[in-house]
């Protein structure tokens, strides 16, 4: 088969597949992204919650308590 004739498909294809998924995100894509930020903020409260604490007790000693 000639190549042309597979990709002018395969576009085709593509564009119909496109075209047809209009319906937007649904309630479970929302709550796998809500997770994901969800993971990303905890984790980074958890990598700066010990830098902040260490910082704060080095000002607490610095103020002689």
């Amino acid at each position: 088969m000639d190549p042309r004739i597979i990709f002018a498909r395969l576009y085709v294809s593509l564009q119909n597949f496109s075209l047809k998924r209009e319906e937007g995100q649904t309630m479970a894509e929302y709550g796998v992204v809500l997770a994901l930020i969800t993971l990303a903020v905890v984790a980074t409260i958890g990598l700066l919650g010990t830098q902040i604490n260490t910082k704060l007790s080095d000002v607490l000693h610095a103020l002689g308590g």
